[in-house]
């Protein structure tokens, strides 16, 4: 039993241990000083040895203390080491994996037995460090160089590579390295070695049986793909990519996703499975696959899908099944069978069938994706979930069971679906078989989206009603002009008479200023029903924003910062230049308003071609070259459930008092005139977005070179001679026009029609030289009365003076037709210098 224990004790000892402290040298110095002592004081004699002898032993016993005393606090330790260390030696000795470790020369300090079998060591004294060992081992040359840099710079690393060992056989090698600190700061390097030969066949050998698993995937005779849940393809064999043409690279990228395989809806079709949670569901599903080149082919599926405890799919397993031209679908059922589940997944129109109480049993990929999400859990496999509101459901029941009762017409129903979005549907119900049972088939349910349809409907019907909104506000627009040409003419007629000292003089300028004010709004209202004069010219945006920028910056204040972002190369387009720059500031001082606490207004610029105006997704924006102008900002937003109004004239969010609700009116009357587009874009919180589109006009060479003449104020002459028709069937618009001109030196006949300015013509025509003529009047207009004038004197000049806007009743003028257009309300400054420029200059004379 001796002997056994014994060589158990000598098998746990390292081959090679230098790692114990402590100096021989230095025991033979210490007892060589103590004989050496004891020798010089063998030499004396007498009294004289007796000194040193007690000195001597007087040093030994104070060190046999105070090593008693370190002893006793564990600074100095005698006899063997601990056990502790004798167990950490014995188990890194008998270690499988070769352990050595080098001292910062490459000394070796430690190597057990597994490293002298590994590198093929017959004796301790033939142990190599590692470098030493694969030294000009081409195999693991890299390996031990990184292992090599990596301990001198202190950190760990491991390698495998295979090598060839000393005695010329090929192992692998699983090579690593370590740092250690030892106690006093040496820092010794670990190195371990591990045969992993064995390891490394067995992966090549299950890599092997997976590679011929694969291989016979490949090559099944059918497809076969697997998913995730969010329809990413992860896996597909190469039969189903050899159908399909599709590239494995894509498969492996993570690229192709379930709707580049399958036509039509068919992957909202296999997303609509029912949920088992807990559970793998499989189902058949007939679909058309589609190929990278578009063509269908006709296929069954056999869908597996795993459903979580949750109810949320994961990973589906799916073969696929031809059942295309040249499959055995030769039975003519089977082939009759093909061909409708083709005809039902891939019509455009929804359907599914229903039982008596309104769970969907079969429904088809179009009939999924509208339904969506409100089908997938039993709970809500009814379709009634799928609806937004009673009324509708109850509509919806009472044609379900009409159908099943054998009903053979059953009006169709209009519903709201559930979920955001706002769509809608209508549903036809037609019966489905004559069972009773109220699980089978009841009906058969057929759905239209009109979501679409009823926002072109909504849409539409808005448009009408702006419409209709400004014929009635150009209407109430043009006799409120009247009204106000006489309270200004007279005001002006008043203030000629009176001094500014004159007491009564304030007072009637409190009347004219808000006169004038009243015909602002007038204005507005004419801007908004497309009924103003506009003046159009060719401009360009950059410039006129680039100019009109510091006004802008002092309207939005120092809380708002504006920032423009010009687009390049800006086509032309043709616009009223003031009309225009009132458009931006009166979207700018919304967008100002709009944020009490600061925030930015940006207007941006930019050119879109006829080819990117679909996609703005604006459904009455034809295809055609556009400048676009943005301005956004960065305040609340505008509710949804007012955007719909925020152009019909009088509405504002503003306090009472604090805007006329004119301004976007005047915005979108502007925008339109101009044959334009403006829209309200806005999510609440995010900020609103004014979206302005003018038509890119390309000009004539006339138009190039025309020169801007810049308009001198001179002061000039009002007065003049002449005799002046005029022909107004407002009374007081005709009494202060006639009062105006004849103050002025002009000889004034009035008609208060264009019958009776037809028959002041035949007794004064050969004086009249000029004929002022409202266009708008009972029994004949003005256009009409200018026709007649036409044949009788075809050079007579004339005036128009109209409420509306000129190309109003241009039209209706012979083509060429020269005319002067004065606008209503006017002044009488206004008047008398349009008769005055229509006179000419030898017409008048000064008095």
């Amino acid at each position: 039993m001796s002997s056994i224990a014994e060589e158990d004790r000598m098998a746990a000892e390292p081959p090679i241990d230098r790692s114990r402290s402590g100096s021989v040298g230095l025991v033979l110095l210490v007892a060589a000083a103590l004989v050496g002592a004891g020798l010089a004081i063998s030499f004396l004699k007498g009294d004289a040895a007796q000194p040193w002898i007690l000195a001597l032993l007087a040093v030994l016993s104070v060190i046999g203390v105070f090593a008693l005393f370190a002893g006793a606090l564990g600074l100095v330790r005698f006899g063997a080491r601990s056990a502790g260390d004798d167990l950490a030696r014995a188990i890194v000795a008998t270690a499988e994996e070769g352990v050595l470790v080098t001292d910062a020369g490459g000394r070796i300090v430690f190597a057990n037995d597994a490293y002298l079998q590994l590198t093929r060591a017959a004796a301790p004294a033939e142990a190599r460090p590692v470098e030493r060992v694969f030294a000009g081992n081409a195999d693991v040359a890299e390996a031990i160089y990184r292992l090599s840099q990596a301990a001198r710079e202190g950190r760990r690393a491991a390698e495998e590579a295979r090598a060839t060992l000393p005695d010329g056989l090929g192992a692998w090698l699983r090579i690593g390295v370590r740092p250690v600190t030892r106690r006093g700061g040496a820092v010794e390097t670990v190195w371990t070695l591990a045969d992993v030969t064995r390891e490394r066949e067995r992966h090549e050998n299950v890599f092997q049986e997976l590679q011929h698993a694969v291989d016979f995937l490949d090559h099944a005779p059918a497809g076969f793909f697997a998913a995730e849940g969010d329809g990413s393809i992860v896996y597909m064999n190469a039969t189903l990519a050899g159908w399909l043409d599709q590239d494995l690279t894509r498969v492996a990228s993570g690229a192709l996703r379930l709707g580049d395989i399958l036509s039509g809806d068919g992957a909202a079709l296999i997303e609509a499975a029912s949920p088992k949670p807990g559970s793998v569901a499989t189902e058949i599903i007939d679909v058309d696959l589609r190929t990278r080149s578009g063509r269908s082919l006709p296929a069954r599926l056999l869908h597996a899908v795993a459903w979580s405890q949750e109810g949320t799919p994961s990973a589906s397993r799916t073969l696929v099944l031809d059942r295309g031209p040249g499959a055995d679908v030769s039975e003519p059922l089977r082939a009759a069978e093909v061909r409708f589940a083709r005809f039902f997944n891939n019509t455009p129109l929804a359907i599914a069938t229903v039982d008596a109480r309104g769970r969907v049993l079969r429904a088809n990929a179009p009939f999924a994706k509208l339904f969506g999400d409100r089908l997938r859990s039993e709970e809500q496999r009814s379709i009634y979930a799928a609806l937004a509101g009673d009324r509708d459901r109850a509509g919806l029941e009472a044609a379900i069971a009409a159908a099943a009762d054998g009903a053979g017409d059953v009006p169709p129903v209009d519903a709201a679906l559930a979920g955001e979005g706002g769509r809608s549907a209508r549903l036809f119900v037609t019966r489905a078989d004559d069972g009773e049972d109220e699980d089978h088939e009841a009906a058969v349910v057929y759905a239209l989206d009109t979501t679409d349809q009823r926002a072109l409907e909504a849409k539409f019907a808005q448009s009408q009603k702006m419409t209709a909104v400004g014929q009635l506000a150009g209407g109430v627009a043009h006799d409120f002009n009247n009204v106000l040409t006489a309270i200004i003419g007279y005001s002006d007629l008043l203030l000629a008479n009176h001094r500014p000292t004159d007491p009564s003089f304030q007072d009637i300028m409190q009347i004219k200023q808000n006169a004038n004010r009243a015909a602002s709004l007038v204005r507005q209202l004419l801007a908004f029903s497309r009924r103003q004069t506009l003046r159009p010219q060719v401009i360009a945006l950059g410039d006129v924003l680039a100019e009109l920028r510091m006004l802008l910056s002092r309207l939005v204040g120092e809380k708002v910062k504006l920032e423009l972002v010009h687009g390049r190369d800006l086509w032309l387009v043709k616009a009223d230049l003031n009309q225009f720059e009132q458009v931006i500031i009166n979207l700018v001082v919304n967008a100002r308003d709009a944020m009490a606490d600061g925030g930015t207004v940006t207007i941006r610029t930019r050119n879109v071609a006829a080819a990117e105006a679909p996609g703005l997704g604006h459904f009455e924006l034809p295809a055609a070259d556009y400048v676009m102008i943005d301005v956004e900002d960065t305040g609340p937003g505008i509710p949804s459930e007012i955007i719909d109004k925020i152009f019909e004239p009088f509405f504002s969010t503003k306090e009472v008092g604090k805007g006329t609700g004119l301004g976007l009116s005047t915005v979108y009357g502007i925008v339109k005139q101009t044959d334009g587009f403006v829209f309200a874009l806005s999510e609440p919180g995010r900020g609103a977005t004014f979206r302005i589109l003018l038509p890119r006009h390309v000009p004539d060479e006339a138009e190039q070179a025309k020169p801007v003449a810049a308009v001198a104020a001179v002061a000039q002459d009002m007065t003049g001679r002449g005799t002046v028709l005029l022909v107004e069937d407002e009374d007081a618009v005709r009494a202060f026009a006639s009062r105006a001109l004849a103050s002025r030196g002009y000889t004034v006949l009035e008609a208060r029609s264009g019958v009776e300015a037809l028959e002041r013509m035949k007794t004064d025509g050969a004086d009249i030289e000029l004929v002022v003529s409202d266009v708008v009047m009972p029994e004949m207009d003005g256009p009409s009365l200018l026709r007649e004038l036409r044949k009788t004197q075809p050079n007579l000049k004339i005036i128009f003076v109209s409420g509306y806007a000129e190309d109003a009743f241009k039209k209706n003028l012979p083509e060429g037709e020269v005319f002067a257009f004065l606008p209503k309300p006017f002044s009488l400054k206004q008047l008398v210098q349009a008769v005055k420029e229509a006179m000419g200059s030898d017409a008048a004379a000064s008095d």
